[in-house]
């Protein structure tokens, strides 16, 4: 069963935050935000501003999944992270 927009969009902000309060992640969890933000990418629902951040995410991830230190590249998005997670709950 494929999730809905909302639980994209949850499932979203969760792997954010678990990076922003962890300080650490998973090349799976970069994996996953490059495909939660392809689907929501093409959702005609999605308010622009929501875009221009999840096109900021999937850099993000992206350059997570090609990283030789996963841990320092969260760790140097820390400020991105908070407020992708709060520019997302503010236009969705």
């Amino acid at each position: 069963m494929p999730l809905s927009h909302d639980d994209q969009v949850t499932l979203l902000k969760d792997i954010l935050n678990n990076h922003q309060a962890d300080c650490c992640g998973s090349v799976a969890e970069c994996e996953q935000l490059e495909r939660l933000v392809k689907s929501l990418m093409v959702n005609t629902q999605i308010d622009q501003n929501v875009k221009n951040v999840l096109q900021e995410v999937y850099q993000y991830s992206q350059h997570g999944v090609g990283t030789s230190d996963l841990d320092q590249h969260i760790l140097s998005n820390q400020t991105n992270l908070s407020n992708w997670v709060s520019d997302i709950d503010q236009f969705s």
